[in-house]
């Protein structure tokens, strides 16, 4: 099935087209025909899996242009998100001329929020938090509201939000049509269907597999107290170039973050503590290459996506399964591929077999690289360049230079000098 077989407007159908798509993905095929009929649903769908669109385009091709009051409100975890969001629904509709949307969110001054909001808004995309703002402040009447989503509610639950969403809902429509979105589905998003959704259609994708054989996954076991020590192993082993490091806790983040840059590696942190501002300053000192290693924890990094990550470190292993896709998911974007490892200490084994045993994960155990392995993969890496500036570049002056100047004539010999002093530096 592809989007040319869906009932609605040939614009949004153009713009889909625009934006590179044809056939449907698991999660689009099962929830747009349901969604345009007005059904409530819940979709548990990991990440990459396409599920922007799949509530995105039936929200387009319902809105009412001559009505300039809010008719769809899709809540999302992070600041991050929401402008992801909102950006696909501005390219669907890019060739439908008047509609407006509208990313909310904390870090950024109200009043252009309010001013855009004053003039009109079909659709608004936000966090909870700057939602209730706005609603507080008489900036956002949600009488008119037709379809809200919940969008990764299993992370706006761990932040803390149920009541704010709580509060949202009960500010819309009891007609309303209600979507949500999840990874997971942990009892408390049970409780917010039961009590807010009609009769929801329950649609399941287990597209895991479908999106990791891209991505090579080790596991290495060690000592608690050799982790860090192992890391830096696994970075100069794999040269890594750009690379995610998660953590469980915004402690062991800071550790990790602080002793990386004592040994000089181009690394910044990310967690939860951090104000708006920081957080999207570290992002695009990372997105633009000014750094070439982030650690962040999970909920930070939500909304983060890089499509040139090549390495994802698990420093911590994940709580579950399905935090340890998600994690993985962020490298191997766009059709490349990706490298995920892991470091599992002993008090870690259990969880570890259990993201293991889930849907049949394969993640190979090796040994950690020792010091020697290291030495030898970084000479063989300078070896590799050399070879690639003979094959690509002129070298006659170096030639001539080592020719009048050297008294010695073994040319092998000086060779294996210079890789000695490369490999120590």
């Amino acid at each position: 099935m592809n989007f040319n077989d869906l009932k609605i407007s040939s614009d949004i159908k153009k713009s889909i087209n625009d934006m590179g798509f044809n056939k449907m993905t698991p999660i689009q095929k099962l929830t747009i025909p349901k969604e345009l009929k007005g059904a409530d649903l819940i979709g548990q769908a990991q990440t990459g899996s396409g599920k922007t669109l799949a509530f995105g385009i039936p929200i387009v091709e319902k809105i009412f242009i001559p009505d300039k009051s809010p008719q769809a409100i899709i809540l999302c975890p992070t600041r991050e998100l929401s402008m992801q969001v909102a950006g696909e629904i501005e390219k669907l509709a890019f060739r439908i001329k008047k509609f407006k949307v509208l990313a909310v969110y904390g870090g950024q001054p109200i009043g252009k929020q309010t001013r855009v909001l004053k003039k009109g808004v079909h659709v608004v995309v936000g966090t909870p938090g700057r939602v209730i703002d706005h609603i507080e402040r008489g900036n956002l009447d949600l009488i008119g509201i037709e379809t809200v989503v919940l969008d990764e509610a299993d992370e706006m639950l761990e932040m803390g939000f149920r009541q704010d969403i709580e509060l949202i809902l009960s500010k819309t429509p009891p007609q309303r049509q209600t979507l949500l979105f999840s990874a997971t589905i942990p009892d408390e998003i049970k409780q917010i269907a039961k009590k807010y959704q009609k009769n929801p259609d329950f649609i399941k994708i287990s597209d895991k597999k479908e999106h990791i054989p891209k991505i090579t996954q080790y596991a290495f076991k060690c000592n608690i107290k050799d982790k860090f020590d192992g890391l830096t192993r696994l970075i100069q082993a794999y040269d890594v170039k750009m690379a995610l490091i998660f953590c469980n806790t915004k402690k062991s983040v800071d550790y990790v973050a602080k002793h990386l840059k004592k040994l000089d590696f181009s690394v910044d942190s990310l967690h939860g503590d951090m104000t708006q501002k920081t957080r999207d300053k570290v992002m695009n000192k990372f997105k633009n290459g000014n750094i070439n290693i982030l650690v962040a924890t999970d909920v930070a990094a939500r909304g983060l996506d890089i499509d040139n990550v090549e390495v994802i470190v698990n420093y911590d292993v994940p709580q579950n399964s399905d935090d340890y896709i998600h994690r993985i998911g962020r490298t191997a974007r766009a059709g490349k591929t990706g490298l995920a490892v892991m470091l599992v200490s002993k008090d870690e084994t259990a969880r570890f077999n259990n993201i293991r045993k889930a849907n049949s994960v394969k993640i190979i155990e090796r040994e950690l690289p020792t010091h020697r392995e290291i030495e030898t993969i970084k000479n063989m890496q300078i070896l590799e360049n050399a070879e690639n500036i003979i094959k690509n570049e002129n070298l006659e002056e170096y030639m001539n230079l080592i020719k009048d100047n050297s008294s010695n004539n073994d040319y092998l010999e000086i060779a294996a000098s210079l890789l000695k002093m490369m490999g120590s530096n």
